[in-house]
């Protein structure tokens, strides 16, 4: 087998279906597996989907395993030489496929690929990350991108030829199945987010290139399935933040990004109440953001806690 694209997918039904398709239309003259991780849907997910792909296997969890948890439990059963994580939310380019494989084909040091990722419209989304430092968790990103571009690659930066970087985004991951064995598929650790850029850090202190491929286009919804739930999903970006960071940083590192974050938040709260009484509660956003940043100072104060976020 080529290549076992999995597809984690949680109450997108729709999304799924098209993501699906997008790669059966790309995967031409490719033996493909398609393996879907339906974590906990109470949509009709697990009717529509086998009814219109029977050629897929179809994972059930009756709850929500996270993101690490559903894609190793897919990887330790997938038979392809190449594991391709994409998003529910994700349409590959008819090329993007066979563009990404023969890629990795040619460079055998290179453990994972990206794609370059689109909006709908056609515009840019950011495809590429540093790993994350105090900078880029406490400063401001556009700000280090406006003053160093190079060292912080936004979705300005649009390299024409492939490119070594530090972290793709997870939207389309093409992983190289040896390398996915030896470091034991993703840490699950990570319920959502930073799972990917952890991997990706240790394919790098593996001695392997993490490589973005410009030609390879992928459409991307960005998030529409976070979207749900957007205080849950905050809190699962905070949580996995700190996992990150205790898992590949020094203690000293992590005690200045706590202090730092809860000095970022406590302003940020003061402010939101302050917009919010000055406007008299009508400004939508101010409440929006009222509303979140409570809720994180909320979590904090309580230990944060493993069962405040998205549901399990």
């Amino acid at each position: 087998m080529d290549i076992s694209i999995i597809i984690v997918t949680r109450n997108t039904c729709d999304l799924t279906r098209n993501a699906v398709t997008s790669v059966m239309e790309s995967s031409t003259g490719i033996s493909a597996e398609v393996w879907i991780v339906d974590n906990g849907s109470t949509d009709e997910t697990a009717k529509v989907l086998p009814r219109e792909f029977p050629g897929i296997r179809l994972l059930r969890s009756e709850r929500n395993l996270g993101f690490s948890k559903a894609v190793n439990l897919a990887a330790r059963q997938a038979t392809g030489q190449f594991l391709l994580l994409l998003n529910s939310d994700a349409r590959p380019a008819p090329d993007a496929l066979h563009s990404a494989l023969s890629w990795m084909r040619q460079n055998p040091d290179c453990g994972v690929s990206g794609a370059r990722l689109l909006h709908n419209d056609g515009s840019s989304q950011n495809s590429i990350a540093n790993f994350p430092s105090l900078a880029t968790e406490l400063l401001n990103k556009s700000l280090l991108r406006r003053l160093w571009p190079n060292r912080f690659p936004g979705k300005e930066f649009q390299p024409e030829k492939p490119l070594d970087v530090d972290t793709v985004i997870g939207a389309f991951m093409l992983i190289r199945k040896s390398i996915w064995d030896r470091l034991g598929g993703l840490d699950e650790r990570f319920f959502f987010f930073f799972e990917e850029t952890d991997f990706c850090l240790q394919v790098r202190n593996q001695g392997f290139r993490v490589t973005h491929l410009p030609e390879v286009r992928v459409w991307h919804g960005q998030g529409q399935t976070a979207k749900q739930v957007s205080i849950g999903v905050r809190i699962e970006h905070w949580r996995s933040r700190y996992a990150y960071f205790a898992k590949n940083s020094g203690r000293l590192v992590r005690l200045l990004l706590l202090g730092g974050l809860l000095v970022r938040l406590t302003i940020d709260l003061a402010a939101a109440l302050a917009l919010t009484l000055a406007t008299g509660g009508t400004n939508l956003r101010w409440r929006t953001r009222l509303k979140l940043c409570s809720a994180l100072a909320g979590w904090h104060l309580r230990g944060c806690p493993r069962t405040t976020g998205l549901p399990r």
